[in-house]
């Protein structure tokens, strides 16, 4: 597939474009140039600023107005203003991301992004911003990159300029609290930690690490507390005065006083000197682009931006966009092939080249050419002649900028076990493909359909979460084209001009992806290594990342094969892409008025087969649709064999149509055929012209697909690897889906699963997919620019071709089992990578029934309370981990829910339990505080929540699709809900809280899963600990220096410890004595950090997983809440 990859920090240089030119009415002879930017005058609250004076190019359908502003410090705005909007939004990006670390303190960027947000002058509680967002229906984050780091929130309209006042501080007033720094540091390494075993990660910091000798790409840029601290730490032994590390916060405040028991000591208030000082030359307001979405009028939201943020100090001298124009990859780097051992179990390569750095090339975007060609999946594409020899699964082409002024173009190739054993067959195939566009013509016909399927998509771009789009915006502001072109430059795609301008950018492009020029990164597990290596008789010479310790090797391409890649295209299989098919022809829109959009869809047809629930698009008025087919069918997941087969046949499907349906997807109507525990999913969206010449075609192959041995081979082999890699991913996801299992009536595991792929053949599989497609039931929906005859049309397909028998769909419903009351019990499960440090706890509380419509209610704002508290206190505080989230769980079938908290730690799941106890035990008295003006402005966030609009068609089509799927019905369930919470009082919310949530409650009923790390975890040493230490050896005449505990690293293991005093005692044999006794020590005196926890008593352990699971109780499942009376006549 082509996949585009403009990154967040991309820029552009400077399009020119002529400025406006107007006659002067008084000097009728003389043209003077029409000004760009028109001050406009501030006052003693809102200092002035300077007012962009060109229309912004955007759709011809995009109702929203925008203008950019400038403010006197030098920082740039794009306001849009959106009459409709129910949320609001603001992103603010600043030019400097990890590439502009420190050499000596790797992931300040990123330590300073964690930072920023502990506090303010004017608002110095940690948690100000986010309580006030979660109050008022909002949420906010943030991401370091290379060239960038992007701070942005969404908030309920009301509240937009309280939310940018606490926002706007973070840059001109941080408090960078002393007690915070420590803190954030374990964060940033508990998020390292995280990220340890994910290849995605080890292999993007190997790529950085195998770059020319003092090129800033090197860099680490997550950052862990060693790398953050070792440079404060060396800076304390030079001088044991740490009174020069004592510096004023930004802003001085109260809550900026010192501490060593809570700031670090001398080693965090220098980490956090270096901090403070990268920032005030770093973060000026000259680097800054900001953009704000809300409902104020233009004048408003510019007035607001240049009160709120002009006091964000300009640094004078720093370059507004700092840029690296060196690339990375230097003689040593390129003709290379570089191997490298995973954690999961897969094989690719990802072959790269040095790019010039694309958004200078905004008008005809010659690499995105490329990729058109170079990723497509159509008849004559590598991804097809790599697919029919069995070597390939997946295939994705595209420009990457890795950081402003350098960019790659690369090609990554997914394989099967075969593919890799043929690895030099497939980077030659890819060279050969690229000889095949050196040599071949480009009719001016491929550049126009790619800007034709540009201009549709950003005419009938739809609207999406308005936080997003402020990231999209903040991010693009920062490409120097003219003001007028940042939402059209990134967008759209020009034809080839006469002179032959944009064709030469592609050749000249195309000519640098040669063999020479480029690397080939071979990436598999250990074991394929050596399986298609020794057989090669290679030997390969591993070295280790230092950071993530990756094992890799490098090797020049030798001559032979060099020269073959050279060499033109010898593959008669190999050829370029026809005119596509799919493009839209029709892209008229029924438009017709409405007072107000319908809030439902209308049940139009029903039979035994199926059900058609309709809605004609009556708000967004896109030539789009959305049709949602639910193919249940009681053979789809009677055994665990059967839910193998059921997902093999899902699979084999889509693999067929791959070559069909590609061009449907560039064209913007896209498919996804999945399988679930009662049969199979169909989702059609896009363009509506073609979308029945699409679902026709599924269905035909749906109906008549031919299970070849060689491709259920190829689907075998990737399921297997699949489910297998889900055991090596997040420990939280783990722990998340064992919790799914005891209380899922229709959910087999995947140990179960597993063992039954070895057995499925082709014969087999036909014939199951013949029962499968036997009798069914379907439920259609279908939303947007169709009429209803043409939904029935699509249904009767539907019916028509698989030509089943009826299934009784009472018997096709989603059931859960339910906890008893007064029942307390913990699953423990070991996470099965022995290299994973991380635990996790999921720990879920049931509450009740959703259709008590009053207790659905009182238990939804139960859950906003609690959930940033929650975070607050065991991420932000107790720092237990980096993953922390508390939310609602929703049990299958739409009926049941509960609040489920969740953690992802080093430290162990009983431990963590235990915090989560005291945690719910010390809310009781913030929620029995709580005073009424607070309880009131959480249930106005939470009812602006509910009563939020859906943003497109695809919201709305999810939104309906959850009913229609559950069988709830309950359409107008969030407007009744909304309705309903103003009458709600704390005394019920109280009294919920304390039958279900309090660990005192005797009728409580509580599920914990603690998926329990294999790794072991170095003890540390405790301060008590260290001093025995220290006794110990002045026992036996030896004195150590005072600063010797200093030169520890945080972590203080016994390994740390061992090697500080090898380097000051020269005796061996009393570091032997050392080493023996600092184990008995960390028994004597063991650290905190190092405790288990407690369990309190009453609970009871599942010891047999399927044994519990069967003497849960089976609830009810779904039936309709609202008869709509849509039939036999409907209302439409």
């Amino acid at each position: 597939m082509f996949r585009s990859w403009f990154s967040p920090f991309s820029v552009i240089p400077r399009h020119s474009r002529r400025s406006a030119i107007r006659t002067m009415a008084v000097m009728p002879a003389i043209c003077v140039a029409h000004p760009e930017w028109i001050p406009r005058p501030g006052n003693k609250q809102i200092p002035s600023y300077r007012v962009y004076n060109k229309d912004i190019q955007r759709s011809e359908r995009d109702e929203r107005d925008y203008r950019v502003i400038r403010l006197q410090n030098g920082l740039e705005a794009m306001l849009v203003h959106d009459v409709k909007a129910d949320k609001a939004a603001a992103s603010l990006d600043v030019a400097v991301g990890h590439l502009y670390d420190p050499p000596d303190m790797p992931g300040l960027a990123h330590f300073c992004e964690h930072l920023l947000f502990m506090g303010t002058e004017k608002f110095p509680r940690e948690n100000e911003y986010s309580e006030f967002l979660a109050r008022n229906n909002g949420a906010s984050n943030a991401y370091t990159g290379t060239s960038n780091t992007n701070y942005y929130f969404n908030v309920g309209t009301p509240a937009l300029e309280g939310a940018l006042a606490r926002f706007a501080a973070f840059f001109h007033s941080p408090l960078f609290s002393p007690s915070c720094t420590v803190r954030e540091l374990n964060a940033v390494n508990s998020e390292h930690k995280k990220n340890h075993q994910s290849d995605m990660w080890r292999i993007f910091q190997l790529n950085k690490h195998l770059t020319k000798d003092g090129h800033p790409w090197n860099k680490f840029g997550t950052g862990h507390k060693e790398s953050l601290s070792r440079a404060a730490k060396d800076a304390v032994r030079a001088s044991k005065s740490a009174t020069s590390s004592r510096v004023p916060s930004p802003s001085s405040s109260t809550g900026s006083s010192f501490s060593d028991t809570e700031d670090g000591g001398p080693v965090g208030m220098e980490t956090r000197r270096r901090l403070i000082e990268w920032w005030a030359n770093e973060y000026s307001a000259s680097r800054m682009r900001l953009c704000v979405v809300g409902k104020e009028s233009l004048d408003e939201l510019s007035d607001m931006t240049s009160k709120l943020f002009s006091d964000i100090p300009n640094r004078g001298e720093v370059e507004s966009l700092p840029a690296i124009p060196d690339h990375p990859f230097g003689p040593n780097e390129k003709g290379t092939m570089v191997a490298v051992q995973t954690i999961m179990s897969f094989q690719a390569i990802e072959v790269s080249f040095p790019l010039p750095y694309q958004p200078a090339m905004w008008k005809y975007k010659p690499a995105n050419f490329l990729a058109h060609f170079v990723g497509h999946e159509g008849p004559g594409s590598l991804h097809s002649y790599l697919k029919r020899k069995g070597w390939l699964t997946s295939l994705s082409s595209g420009p990457q900028n890795l950081a402003r002024e350098f960019a790659m173009f690369k090609v990554t190739l997914h394989l099967t076990q075969e593919g890799f054993s043929n690895y030099r067959d497939v980077i030659l195939a890819t060279h050969k493909y690229l000889s095949l566009l050196r040599s071949s013509e480009f009719p001016p016909w491929y550049q126009k359909e790619l800007g034709a399927i540009s201009a549709m998509r950003f005419r009938f771009a739809e609207k999406r979460r308005p936080d997003d789009y402020a990231v999209w915006i903040s991010e693009h502001m920062a490409w120097p084209v003219e003001r007028d072109a940042i939402l059209s430059a990134a967008q759209l795609v020009s034809e080839w001009d006469e002179a032959g301008e944009g064709e030469k950018e592609v050749r000249d492009i195309l000519n640098t992806l040669t063999i020479d020029e480029g690397r080939a990164v071979v990436m598999a597990r250990p074991s394929e290594f050596q399986r298609v290596f020794e057989a090669e008789g290679k030997v390969l010479n591993w070295e280790l990342e230092p950071w993530y310790g990756t094992k890799y090797a490098v090797e020049r391409f030798d001559d032979d094969f060099a020269s073959k890649a050279r060499e033109p295209n010898d593959i008669p299989e190999l050829y370029l892409p026809e005119q596509n098919e799919f493009l839209p022809e029709n892209l008229e829109v029924d438009k017709t008025e409405a007072t107000l959009p319908a809030k439902r869809p209308h049940l139009i047809r029903q039979n035994s087969l199926s059900q058609l629930w309709y809605k004609k698009d009556d708000q967004y008025w896109v030539p789009k649709a959305q049709v949602c087919i639910d193919i249940r069918s009681p053979h789809a997941n009677a055994s665990p064999k059967e839910s193998v087969m059921t997902r093999l046949f899902a699979d084999l499907v889509s693999d067929s149509l791959t070559e069909f349906s590609y061009n449907a997807d560039l064209a913007g109507l896209s498919y996804n055929y999945t399988s679930h525990s009662f049969g199979t999913y169909l989702i059609i969206g896009g363009y509506n012209d073609k979308l029945p010449l699409l679902l026709r075609h599924i269905f035909e192959k749906i109906k008549g697909l031919k299970v070849k041995p060689d491709r259920l081979d190829v689907a075998k082999e990737q399921l297997k690897r699949n489910w297998e890699n889900f055991f090596l991913g997040q420990t939280y996801q783990l722990s998340e889906y064992y919790g799914k299992y005891p209380l899922y009536e229709n959910l087999w595991l995947l140990n179960e699963k597993l063992p039954e792929i070895a057995s499925v053949t082709a014969e087999g599989l036909q014939a199951h997919a013949k029962k499968l497609l036997s009798d069914v039931n379907l439920k259609v929906l279908v939303v947007g620019n169709m009429y209803k005859q043409e939904a029935i049309n699509l249904t009767e397909v539907a019916e028509e071709l698989l030509d089943p028998a009826p299934a009784n769909p009472s018997e096709l419903i989603d059931r859960p089992r339910i906890l008893p009351p007064g029942s307390n019990y913990v699953w423990t499960i070991p996470v099965p990578n022995p290299n994973e440090p991380n635990s996790s706890l999921t720990y879920y509380l049931h509450l009740g029934s959703r259709n008590d419509s009053r207790l659905r209610v009182v238990g939804q704002l139960l859950v906003q309370i609690l959930s940033e508290p929650a975070f607050n206190v065991l991420r932000t505080q107790e720092q237990l981990g980096y993953v922390v989230s508390c939310s609602q769980w929703g049990l299958p079938g739409d009926v049941y829910f509960g609040v489920r908290i969740l953690i992802q730690s080093e430290r162990h799941p009983t431990y963590l339990e235990e915090r989560v106890e005291s945690f719910l035990d010390s809310f009781k008295i913030k929620l029995e505080a709580m005073p009424e003006s607070d309880f009131s402005e959480q249930k106005t966030g939470l009812e602006r929540k509910w009563r939020e609009a859906a943003k497109n068609i695809v919201e709305e089509t999810n939104k309906y699709w959850a009913h229609i799927e559950s069988g709830v019905l309950d359409f107008h369930r969030k407007d009744n809900d909304a309705d309903m919470l103003g009458g709600v009082t704390k005394e019920e919310v109280l009294s919920l809280f304390l039958s279900n949530v309090h660990p005192s409650s005797s009728q409580r009923a509580k599920l914990s899963v603690h998926c329990v790390s294999c790794k072991p975890r170095p003890k540390k040493l405790s301060s008590k600990a260290l001093l025995e230490v220290d006794a110990m050896l002045e026992k036996r005449g030896i004195t150590l220096p005072l600063e010797w505990m200093d030169k520890l690293p945080d972590t203080e293991t016994i390994p740390d410890t061992l090697r500080v005093l090898k380097e000051i005692i020269n005796d061996p044999a009393t570091i032997d004595i050392v080493e023996r006794e600092l184990t008995t020590l960390t028994e004597k005196y063991p650290d905190d950090s190092d405790r288990h926890g407690i369990l309190p008593a009453g609970y009871v352990a599942i010891e047999e997983p399927k044994k519990f699971k069967d003497s849960l109780k089976v609830a009810e499942g779904a039936i309709p809440l609202v008869d709509w009376g849509d039939l036999p006549l409907s209302r439409f």
